[in-house]
């Protein structure tokens, strides 16, 4: 799904109550304020959905696969979406699963 269709979705269950183009805008501003927000530091939790967070990934030596090199990977951090159990369990009923 592109967020194009994300727009179109989300204009047809609002209904005459917001145009296409005020929908977009507020899809826009969502995520923007989830960007800026993880930029921050700071986590996210939307209950029944997912849990948006920047972790630290530790240091670490890896190697080259076509040389064989040793490589070191310094220390950062990066954004993590982790979806909820609530959301784990409708993907897992609708995909068939147990």
């Amino acid at each position: 799904m592109t967020k194009a269709n994300l727009v179109d979705q989300v204009h047809r269950a609002v209904g005459p109550g917001l145009s296409r183009r005020e929908c977009g805008f507020v899809i826009n501003a969502f995520l923007e304020a989830v960007k800026q927000a993880m930029v921050r530091g700071d986590n996210i939790e939307i209950r029944g959905f997912a849990t948006f967070k920047v972790e630290q990934r530790q240091a670490r030596k890896r190697r080259n696969p076509r040389t064989g090199e040793a490589v070191h990977v310094p220390a950062h951090h990066v954004p993590v979406v982790r979806p909820s159990n609530q959301l784990k369990d409708q993907v897992a009923r609708s995909h068939g699963a147990a």
